[in-house]
């Protein structure tokens, strides 16, 4: 009696002890699942970078210093209540204000991390552009070699942290190699230059002389007409380029020995394009060489204004000349 009696006991204790572990377990889950749905406090978007091999409790660190969930441990339990903690991806995470952690999961399942942009402006050469790769602290890995002038499309660039420098620049080399094939085919007739590669030497002329965009058709119309007559097409630019090798910047005006000096690029001493590119045309630039317009100007000088005054003589150009250099002068004297 007395055993069966204190197995009853037991019997019955057991039962409790079961029921009450049961209770409480059920009512742990039932409060991380409602603190999986509860959002957070944050009152901007965080960023959060996921390094690669983090597991989900160094995640939920992660997530939980930059206050982006309020509780690791509930993040730990929701992640694995879903199945889903081996298929968290790392990468640069934007999360809203107000996430719950259910979302954060959610984001980090999608593996859409941060898209950062690069601006490439047009005209810029090799050197420049290596420089502005160098800069981008988002990238990753060196760079062996920039292709040469006109090889790269400059455009806004869309990218991921991590991506390499290297991958980048064969996107602005493949970019620019599309172009080339869209274009070339709807190009004018009777245009004084025959393959694509000449074309793109005009366009980089083209883009560092048009500073209006406005301007590009009428400037590329000047110099194709100087193309057909034999004439020098005198463009600065092609001297600044002989002169810095597109290395740097040349932050001086150009000089009488800059203008004699004995380079191909040196379109003051010699007739022709020259040999190569002098920067990376952009695709309004190459368009408009490829479709200049058709005009009899044969000179252009600055207007003051940022464009430029366009002549077909050269007694027309002098004078115009001679109206912006007398511009400069009063400029430099503060005249109004």
């Amino acid at each position: 009696m007395t055993s069966a009696k204190t197995f009853r006991r037991v019997k019955t204790g057991l039962a409790a002890f079961l029921f009450v572990a049961a209770a409480l377990l059920l009512a742990g889950w039932l409060y991380l699942d409602q603190a999986f749905d509860e959002p957070n406090e944050v009152e901007v978007a965080r960023i959060v970078l996921i390094v690669p091999g983090s597991g989900v409790w160094r995640i939920s660190e992660a997530l939980y210093e930059a206050r982006v969930i309020p509780d690791s441990n509930v993040f730990v339990a929701g992640v694995w209540q879903n199945g889903a903690t081996a298929d968290l991806k790392a990468g640069e995470y934007e999360f809203p204000a107000g996430a719950t952690p259910r979302q954060v999961m959610e984001i980090i399942l999608s593996g859409k991390s941060v898209e950062h942009r690069l601006t490439v402006p047009e005209g810029l050469t090799s050197a420049e552009i290596g420089r502005l790769l160098a800069n981008v602290e988002a990238l990753g890995g060196e760079v062996d070699a920039i292709p040469p002038e006109g090889a790269l499309l400059p455009q806004t660039y869309f990218f991921r942290r991590g991506d390499s420098r290297a991958a980048l620049l064969a996107r602005m080399e493949a970019g620019m190699a599309e172009l080339i094939v869209e274009l070339w085919p709807s190009r004018a007739d009777g245009l004084p230059y025959e393959t694509p590669e000449e074309a793109l030497v005009l366009a980089s002329i083209v883009e560092k002389e048009a500073a209006i965009a406005a301007e590009r058709r009428k400037v590329a119309g000047v110099f194709v007409n100087r193309l057909r007559k034999g004439m020098r097409l005198q463009s600065d630019p092609t001297v600044i380029f002989a002169v810095t090798g597109g290395v740097r910047p040349l932050k001086r005006p150009l000089s009488k020995a800059d203008l004699a000096l004995d380079s191909s690029f040196n379109t003051y001493r010699h007739k022709g394009l020259p040999p190569a590119p002098i920067a990376h045309p952009g695709r309004e630039s190459l368009a408009a060489t490829l479709n200049p317009e058709v005009t009899d100007a044969l000179y252009f000088v600055a207007d003051g204004n940022g464009g430029h005054v366009f002549a077909a003589t050269l007694k027309e150009h002098n004078k115009n000349v001679a109206r912006w250099r007398r511009l400069q002068k009063e400029r430099a004297a503060g005249k109004p």
